[in-house]
């Protein structure tokens, strides 16, 4: 048997500070925060580089990103592995209650339960996670997040609770 294809594979990515996006917490609602980093007036948060998502869609209490499969989100089986998919639906959901706060409240993950569909492979296509606000207190918010794949199959379903809270002053 002949190789016909080099056996190491690399990739590199770089990212900016994630402190500057940082100092807008606060002073800018959620979804203005969302919508100046989808204008590339502010920096994509490096998570987005890291796992490769591409795009994404941001409006009151919704929330889409996308992701192409790439062989470096594998995992030994041969099929992405589901802390990739977990992070696309996290994203999906917590960005989506992000999306409803208004300056100077904060929040974070209080949970994350997830459903794993069907296997994800670079043949499943383009990724498609649309995350959606079901409830939001004063204190909590509920999100859910529906993965599809490139023939609209859902892959993998989450539900997110979380936790919402008062920022400091900017100084």
């Amino acid at each position: 048997m002949t190789q016909t294809q080099d056996p190491v594979r690399s990739r590199t990515f770089s990212w900016s500070d994630p402190g500057i996006n940082a100092a807008h917490l606060g002073r800018r609602s959620g979804l203005e925060l969302l919508r100046a980093m989808i204008a590339g007036e502010l920096a994509a948060p490096p998570i987005m580089h890291l796992v490769d998502i591409a795009r994404m869609e941001a409006d009151e209490g919704r929330v889409a990103v996308e992701l192409m499969p790439q062989e470096f989100h594998y995992n030994p089986l041969g099929t992405v592995h589901g802390g990739v998919i977990s992070t696309l639906l996290d994203t999906a959901a917590a960005c989506a209650v992000h999306t409803t706060l208004p300056a100077g409240v904060g929040y974070t993950s209080l949970d994350l339960n997830v459903k794993f569909l069907r296997p994800v492979t670079v043949d499943s296509g383009i990724l498609r996670c649309e995350g959606t606000v079901l409830q939001r207190g004063r204190r909590t918010a509920l999100a859910e997040a529906r993965l599809t794949d490139t023939k609209d199959r859902l892959v993998a379903h989450a539900t997110s609770s979380c936790l919402l809270f008062p920022l400091d002053s900017p100084a």
